[in-house]
């Protein structure tokens, strides 16, 4: 597979609402595997396609547990709260505490185009919500408090 260069701020499609997928076909399958390549290869816990100039509702996940892709994925039920340091490939070096909600809900459909429910919390939980938040053109620097980059 192809591992793809991620875009990193102000690249304009990281804050561009990205387009739902309609038919899920074989460039769709492709994506997704490249997509994971990507975020193993650099080491993410989550890409979004809008990270890798794609502005399609697609997520890869691994947090550790295990493997997750969503297509258009949607956060249907939240609950609860908690804190967290997050980063992202699309913005490096920088680092911030973000509030997100504890247990989530999320719907989507997995590559054979069945619709999944995933029930997260904690550090799932988190990670959906951020790559989801990429979807939307949000970076987890506007959620974030206490904001520390990297020195040089």
């Amino acid at each position: 597979m192809a591992v793809y260069k991620v875009v990193k701020l102000p690249e304009e499609i990281l804050r561009t609402k990205s387009i739902p997928v309609k038919n899920i076909n074989s460039g769709v399958i492709r994506l997704l595997d490249n997509m994971r390549d990507t975020m193993y290869a650099f080491d993410g816990v989550g890409v979004a396609a809008p990270q890798i100039g794609i502005s399609k509702r697609i997520i890869v996940i691994d947090p550790g547990e295990n493997y997750i892709e969503l297509i258009n994925p949607e956060v249907i039920e939240q609950e609860g709260e908690q804190y967290g340091v997050e980063g992202c490939l699309s913005v490096p070096g920088v680092t911030g505490v973000v509030k997100r909600a504890k247990n989530v809900v999320v719907r989507g459909l997995n590559r054979e185009g069945n619709e999944v429910q995933i029930e997260a919390d904690e550090m799932l939980a988190r990670v959906l919500q951020h790559e989801i938040d990429h979807l939307d053109g949000i970076l987890f620097i506007d959620k974030a408090q206490d904001i520390k980059r990297e020195k040089q």
